[in-house]
């Protein structure tokens, strides 16, 4: 658990005793209802990056019954703030993943109590966990674990020690969907816009990083980047950075197929006005 300091974020409450106690409590709610005996092996054991789905198994798809198709998504990078346990920042371990009310829908606050909550234009997503494998089944039970930048495109904890938004895990019901609200995220120069996510087999799982079984991205849609952007406020500063970070020349999206991208890509509708709503389909070789 992240230890108080002027460098990092605070300990918080005297009851906050994480994930792993919010488990027996969330045990006899809804949330874990129907959970099974849900195996799988602990892929990854290494901190840092992942490497890339292999490309000689690009387009990997499944098909439903009712003839819809569904893309196995490609393993991305974690990058440098994921806050699962991996890593550090300021010299503490940074792991949100014990944290007391991970478990949540709306992102934008923090987890600690007296820090800044994310502005920005509101993004309510709802992510939904195919097995393609199998017939583009749903994987209700699996957890995912999502994180960005805000609308500066600054990381809590990292870039802003002191807040802890942003970051949230839910777990997929029957249908394999888990909603989020959140902030349309901002940009930062060297990379497109994005979302970072890890999934797990089950929320236990979603305790320890080495559990997960894919590490990937989402792109958002070029379309609305920049009208988002140009709007200016507390995007003002990913104007410029947007400009000099086109997709083509991202370095985690561009080696991309097609179906990939465009399964990466959430499809959003809405308005600057009202905030933005939509969905994405991400599919595991499960």
């Amino acid at each position: 658990m992240l230890q108080k300091s002027k460098h990092s974020l605070a300990a918080g409450h005297a009851h906050d005793l994480g994930l792993v106690h919010d488990l027996a409590m969330i045990g006899r709610r809804r949330v874990l209802a129907g959970l099974g005996a849900i195996g799988a092996a602990a892929l990854l054991s290494a901190c840092g990056d992942e490497p890339f789905f292999d490309r000689a198994e690009a387009d990997v798809i499944g098909s439903g019954a009712d003839g819809s198709q569904c893309v196995a998504h490609p393993r991305e990078t974690a990058g440098p703030y994921p806050a699962d346990g991996s890593n550090r920042a300021h010299g503490t371990l940074a792991n949100v993943l014990d944290k007391s009310g991970i478990v949540r829908a709306d992102m934008r606050p923090s987890l600690e109590a007296g820090q800044p909550a994310a502005a920005g234009v509101p993004l309510e997503l709802t992510v939904e966990l195919v097995n393609v494998k199998d017939a583009c089944a749903p994987l209700g039970g699996y957890a995912i674990y999502l994180w960005h930048c805000d609308a500066e495109g600054r990381y809590s904890i990292y870039d802003l020690p002191e807040a802890s938004f942003l970051r949230a895990v839910g777990v997929a019901d029957g249908s394999g969907k888990v909603s989020f609200t959140t902030i349309f995220p901002g940009c930062y120069r060297g990379r497109f816009p994005h979302m970072h996510f890890e999934v797990y087999p089950s929320l236990e799982k979603a305790t320890d990083y080495k559990n997960r079984i894919l590490t990937s991205q989402l792109a958002m849609p070029e379309a609305l980047c920049g009208a988002v952007y140009d709007a200016g406020g507390v995007y003002q500063t990913s104007i410029a950075n947007y400009a000099a970070s086109p997709l083509a020349e991202d370095g985690i999206f561009a080696n991309n197929t097609r179906r990939q991208l465009a399964a990466q890509t959430p499809v959003l509708e809405g308005s600057m006005a009202d905030g933005f709503r939509g969905r994405v389909v991400i599919g595991l070789r499960a």
